[in-house]
């Protein structure tokens, strides 16, 4: 019984365990409460995943002494060229339970982002890039310093580094910490104002702004040289927010973001999220060239830019993209044990998902926690499919908590909250719901088979890139279109346990394929994982109903059927 453990210490702390085949992975935050489980934002390694790590182990029905092997990503900072490793293992070692401790092996941080992506996308050779805020030492083949923008040539057999750059900053020496991760979450910072998460907001904002406006401006920021190269000018590719940066009329800094228009915020945004593309556009290219591989893997947080992998493939060169499930830190987690799984243990790739539902269920209602103005009906065993799509079709908002918790960022139709996509007002209430900026769009989960007929552009399962929706389709579903008639689409496919029946019950009774689909959580909580949870969430938002396993709770606003 082959089983190789992969977990995450840093930030987006996580566990990923694979035993015969399957697959169990949890992130920390949905037991500690706490977004990104960043306790200490200034503190660059965490405490164990404990949680997830214990909840992997009773899934899988095994104790550590099973596990043949355990890879961790390297996250240590400066001083770089790999001073620290031996001291960072001992550490980490140190907050695992025998015998896992005496197991542990590091791996470079950016090798674990794009094993989460290449050992899942099926693809036999592949470019692999990885773009963040910044990585690990272990990755110095190329020279001292941490990763930043690492590219790869993939195989089954072979895991080649053939391009590695920290991005030079201009003028004056290089910064340790210069990145195009850091380069858009600076400017993120000096636009959008404090209360909603400034790269999602931004990259949402440019959308309504005139990027030839401040172009030139942001331009003198990111200069792009031959053969990948990328130079930033100081600081704007640090995490140095209090600099001044003038930019038309304006000095633009953290503290002065909400002193400006929305349409000056707009325009500044559109021209960092122009920027910001062609410079990974411009590192893809050149990783096509020298892998010659048809296809790319894309990970690290700036995969996260939904915007960006909307055109990568094609405006780089590339026949197909695969962008990996959590292609945030949580990721890395996932790709160390595929690692040790793949390569290590001589074991086969695991299939190419269609979901990502790896972790716990929800676990039964408590009766006894049920909310004053609502009430609880159940064993509803085959009617409560036919029952929920009624609710949607009637332009009610329903939690959706199905089967095992997924695994990332984004909400899969396990933990989810549901909506009809035809009214723009269901988009108002959704946003006024979650507290969030009037303008941050929806996203739509779409049955695979039908989603040419209503969008230009592909999706992909785990609501990583924008499509451009049809334009004679858009009047049917505005709660879903953005401004500029994108959408960040989930396909849905046959396989997939948690979502795929109720979107067949709703287009049988609608003729829509289509329900907006976005996170169960409340402002700045992580999505939620337990039946208890979504009982007090449901409540506390003001949601008119939620199914939870084969039970249904209803406000009493509604009627009694």
């Amino acid at each position: 019984m082959p089983a190789v453990l992969g977990l995450n210490f840093h930030h987006d702390t996580s566990a990923a365990l694979i035993v015969d085949g399957r697959l169990h992975a949890a992130e920390e935050e949905r037991w500690s409460g706490i977004k990104h489980h960043r306790q200490n934002p200034w503190k660059a390694v965490f405490t164990a995943p404990a949680q997830a790590l214990a909840w992997c182990l009773e899934a899988a029905g095994i104790s550590p002494y099973d596990i043949d092997a355990v890879w961790v990503p390297s996250m240590r900072p400066t001083p770089p060229a790999g001073v620290w490793l031996s001291t960072e293992r001992d550490e980490l070692a140190a907050g695992l339970p025998e015998p896992l401790g005496s197991r542990l092996q590091l791996m470079s941080h950016h090798t674990a982002h794009v094993l989460s992506g290449y050992l899942l996308s099926g693809l036999e050779h592949a470019a692999g890039l990885v773009i963040d805020a910044g990585g690990s030492t272990l990755g110095s083949d190329f020279g001292p310093g941490r990763e930043r923008i690492t590219g790869y040539d993939l195989t089954s057999n072979r895991i080649d580094r053939v391009y590695q750059a920290t991005p030079t900053v201009l003028p004056g020496p290089r910064r340790v910490h210069s990145s195009l991760g850091h380069f858009y979450r600076n400017l993120a910072a000096r636009i959008i104002p404090p209360g909603d998460e400034a790269e999602g907001s931004m990259m949402a904002l440019a959308a309504f702004g005139d990027p030839s406006r401040y172009g030139d401006d942001v331009q003198q920021l990111l200069h792009l040289g031959a053969d990948g190269a990328v130079h930033i000018a100081s600081p704007f590719g640090s995490a140095d927010t209090t600099t001044p940066l003038r930019i038309g009329d304006r000095t633009w800094t953290a503290r002065s973001a909400a002193d400006a228009s929305f349409g000056e915020r707009a325009d500044l945004a559109a021209a960092v999220q122009e920027a910001f593309s062609r410079a990974v556009i411009h590192v893809a290219r050149h990783l096509r060239r020298i892998t010659e591989a048809p296809g790319l893997v894309f990970s690290g947080g700036c995969a996260l830019n939904s915007h960006l992998n909307g055109r990568l493939a094609q405006e780089a060169g590339f026949d197909t993209l695969f962008v990996a499930p959590a292609p945030h830190d949580a990721g890395t987690a996932l790709g160390a044990a595929l690692y040790g799984w793949h390569y290590q243990l001589r074991q086969p790739r695991l299939p190419v998902p269609v979901d990502a539902a790896w972790g716990p269920h929800p676990g039964p209602i408590p009766t006894s926690a049920i909310p004053a103005g609502y009430r609880l009906m159940t064993g509803l065993e085959g009617r409560l499919f036919p029952a929920v799509a009624d609710l949607l079709a009637g332009h009610h908002v329903v939690g959706w908590v199905q089967g095992g918790m997924e695994f990332g960022p984004r909400a899969l139709g396990h933990r989810s909250i549901l909506a009809h996509p035809g009214r723009t007002q269901t988009r108002e209430r959704l946003n006024a719901i979650k507290q969030r900026a009037a303008y941050r769009p929806f996203a739509p989960a779409v049955l695979a088979e039908h989603a040419r007929e209503w969008f230009v552009t592909e999706g992909d399962p785990f609501m990583n890139r924008v499509a451009r929706v049809r334009h004679c389709r858009a009047p049917q579903v505005g709660a879903i279109v953005h401004h500029d008639g994108t959408t960040r689409l989930q396909m849905v496919a046959e396989q997939h346990s948690g979502l795929r029946p109720l979107l067949e019950e709703f287009h049988r009774r609608t003729g829509l394929p289509i329900l907006l689909n976005t996170s169960f959580n409340t402002k700045s909580a992580p999505i939620l994982m337990r039946a208890e949870q979504a009982v007090r969430a449901a409540a506390d938002l003001g949601l008119d109903a939620v199914a939870i396993n084969d039970s249904l709770l209803v406000s009493d606003k509604l009627p009694t059927r």
